[in-house]
């Protein structure tokens, strides 16, 4: 096994097969093709295209996030979470399955493609962080709830309904008496099996093992004469450069759809490299990892696909299989090459019902039934933000509701960040330390001293509030000496230090001295000198503590 002997940043392309171990990537590449297979084309049929495009979308995945990513074990290609999104998206410009729609498909994929590498050049992990947990998974749980409407028709053997997705479920409920029991027993049939296999271990191909049998059954017992769908032939092409032939004002239209689904695939990236690192004793590399997988989705635009994604569960096959580096995913792609050029025919029999299955079970999966619990007992209104977020992506159309779920979780952070009150402290009797007072916690003052703190960033958000509670600790202890603890002012924006200017002067005309301790931002100190803070609240004025503050001080 080769040594990774080779400094950090020596490799710009690549990097992500240092210290490979042939066996192992090989023995995970085959387990990694085995769960990829069923599962890519299962998400091709769930945008709408045909199944090879999937594998088109697997191969690109691979190859962009081996080339420019990092994580060692990260697996990228056709993605359920992004795929009903940007569908729906496409669904409201072109007709599913058209040459124009395949067009803005290709077209997605190299904006968000394009995208996710600056985000990865400008080195933008943060906007990773614009979902929080609730909203993620509210989410999540919308998501769910439109792979299941998509997929129950198919599996029931019935017609699929139009309309929203409210609408479509009213359709169900009236049309499930026509069930088809073969149809029906295939999809729940290999649902059962996935599950069964997922239950003993992740590295059961269940997916494969599911459709092998679904479609043994059919060919023998002939079952497509009793109204099972099947795939249907399955070009033995090979995917080849393509560029899409479009107007200017389409590649307008695409932006705001390029820009939820880049969101997305930012967080899911992101959370994937974390949870799966390729050294734990080192901070996972996000940015990197941003250009892994936006080579992928160009890649896969230049493919002929769609936009690409991580996948938790696919990385995890990986790690636990004895994948070393990315010639595991690589692996996997020559295996599904090799089956484009020499096994479509295998394709032919596959029923659309057992596809159906596969991803009912993977709506079943994405939903996080134990995070919604918790959040629900810890937190009753996060969950609301659950419930919220959930209702939006239903109730809408998907695509618009996955962008008002974004604006929902930017709103939930400003709210936060309103909320942040001033804090009064309190010295630890017997100690120099001075702590936040709390009710349960017996503390010590001193005579003619305030000490004050604001734990969050001081923006134009708060301020105001912040402004306001200083006066009434003014008007109320009216103290000589007023400290103010600044650990938690980690940013100080223009509007902020205005009303600091305000307070500072305030204090000054009352005749209260003003002290600061433990400025400990670079960029609140670099605040203070660019604001001028400093010509009103003098440098010999600032503590590296608030006790010496005090003792300094303190008349």
């Amino acid at each position: 096994m080769p040594q990774d002997t080779h400094a950090k940043g020596s490799w710009p392309l690549f990097s992500s097969l240092r210290s490979y171990a042939l066996p192992g990537d090989l023995m995970a590449g085959l387990t990694l093709a085995a769960i990829a297979i069923p599962e890519q084309m299962a998400t091709a049929r769930l945008g709408g295209f045909a199944p090879q495009i999937g594998f088109f979308a697997f191969m690109a995945g691979s190859l962009g996030f081996a080339l420019l990513g990092g994580n060692r074990f990260l697996s990228c290609g056709a993605d359920s979470t992004i795929t009903p999104i940007f569908a729906g998206g496409l669904a409201a410009l072109a007709t599913a399955g058209s040459p124009e729609y395949q067009g803005l498909a290709i077209a997605l994929a190299l904006m968000v493609g394009a995208m996710m590498l600056a985000g990865g050049a400008f080195r933008l992990g943060g906007i990773a962080n614009l979902l929080s947990m609730p909203v993620m998974v509210g989410f999540l749980a919308g998501i769910s709830v439109h792979i299941i409407v998509s997929q129950l028709p198919g599996v029931l053997g019935l017609e699929s309904p139009g309309g929203s997705t409210l609408d479509r479920i009213g359709v169900l409920a009236t049309e499930i008496g026509r069930t088809n029991p073969i149809t029906f027993c295939i999809g729940f049939g290999v649902l059962a099996v996935v599950f069964i296999s997922e239950t003993l271990s992740a590295k059961i191909p269940g997916a494969l093992i599911g459709l092998v049998a679904a479609t043994l059954a059919t060919i023998a017992l002939g079952l497509e004469s009793k109204g099972v769908k099947v795939v249907g032939v399955v070009p033995g092409t090979l995917p080849r450069p393509t560029l899409p032939m479009l107007a200017p004002e389409q590649w307008v239209h695409l932006v705001p759809l390029a820009f939820v689904v880049t969101v997305v695939v930012m967080v899911q990236t992101a959370a994937t490299t974390r949870s799966f690192p390729s050294d734990p004793d080192k901070p996972a590399d996000v940015d990197r990892d941003f250009l892994g997988a936006g080579a992928g989705s160009v890649l896969s635009g230049l493919f002929g696909a769609f936009p690409v994604n991580a996948s938790p569960p696919r990385t995890g096959i990986v790690a636990e299989t004895g994948g070393q580096s990315q010639l595991a995913g690589l692996a996997a792609a020559v295996i599904v090459l090799l089956l484009l050029a020499f096994g479509t025919g295998l394709l032919q029999h596959v029923p659309d019902s057992a596809l159906g299955g596969i991803l009912l079970f993977v709506a079943l999966r994405i939903i996080r039934t134990k995070q919604i619990v918790t959040i629900y007992r810890q937190s009753f209104s996060e969950f609301l933000l659950i419930v919220a977020t959930a209702a939006l992506i239903i109730v809408l159309p998907i695509q618009q509701g996955a962008f008002l779920g974004i604006v929902l979780s930017l709103l939930h952070g400003i709210w936060s960040t309103t909320r942040a009150r001033l804090v009064e402290f309190e010295r630890v009797p017997g100690t120099t330390i001075w702590w936040p007072a709390h009710p349960h916690i017996t503390g010590e003052r001193v005579a003619g001293v305030a000490v004050i703190g604001l734990q969050a960033p001081l923006s134009f958000l708060n301020a105001p509030a912040f402004r306001s509670d200083v006066t009434k600790v003014l008007g109320t202890a009216t103290p000589q000496l007023l400290v103010l603890e600044a650990s938690g002012m980690v940013e100080i924006d223009f509007t902020a230090a205005q009303i600091l200017l305000d307070v500072f002067k305030a204090c000054n005309a009352q005749g209260v001295t003003v002290a600061l301790a433990r400025l400990e931002s670079v960029r609140a100190q670099d605040a203070f000198e660019r604001f001028r803070l400093f010509d009103v609240l003098p440098k010999e004025h600032v503590f590296h503590s608030v006790d010496e503050a005090v003792h300094r001080l303190a008349k």
